[in-house]
């Protein structure tokens, strides 16, 4: 049996506009305006999965979606020391660290995890998923879209940083542990 796994990005927050590693900001006005016009935008599912963070949730809820679970293996990047900062401001400051964390996947934030342990984990949650024949919607993190994006395409964990995942759209799995298929999606709702 072929299983399907929904993989909605979370809508606008301030953190996301200014560039910043993920504070846990809530939805901005325009974010969550954005999802609640989205709703009812996605086929039925068997199952509602988020991602642990308040963008998540709040993104699932604004989309009349009741998430059933909460999958550690489904959080965003941890971006250690960095969470709230821009890019920017960390390049500024260290900008060895931030060179070899984009370079290499096996690095990591200080503090935080590298993009190979997160790529790991999001492979581990979708090969651990029975095939049903049932969709799950998940509202994820970026981050998690483009590992469950490596995973599918067979790619190396390098290949993380090439997939651009802007905020409330979707992308789709399909397939089984071991053999997955992408399907490349587009915004949810209008504008």
């Amino acid at each position: 049996m072929t299983s399907r796994v929904l993989l909605v990005s979370a809508a606008m927050t301030a953190s996301l506009r200014r560039a910043a590693f993920d504070d846990g900001d809530p939805l901005d006005a325009s974010g969550a305006a954005r999802a609640r016009a989205a709703a009812g935008a996605l086929p039925a599912a068997d199952a509602v999965v988020a991602s642990p963070s308040v963008r998540c949730r709040e993104t699932a809820e604004a989309l009349g979606l009741a998430p059933d679970a909460t999958p550690a293996e489904l959080a965003g990047l941890d971006a250690g020391h960095w969470r709230g900062r821009t890019l920017e401001e960390v390049a500024a400051a260290e900008p060895e660290a931030v060179a070899r964390w984009l370079a290499d996947p096996e690095a990591a934030a200080p503090g935080g995890e590298s993009v190979a342990d997160a790529c790991a984990r999001v492979a581990h949650w979708l090969d651990a998923l029975r095939p049903t024949g049932g969709r799950i919607v998940a509202v994820v993190e970026p981050e998690v879209v483009r590992a469950a994006a490596v995973h599918a395409t067979g790619g190396p964990a390098r290949a993380f940083w090439r997939f651009d995942v802007p905020p409330l759209t979707c992308t789709e799995l399909s397939g089984r542990a071991g053999r997955w298929n992408l399907r490349l999606g587009g915004p949810l709702g209008s504008g």
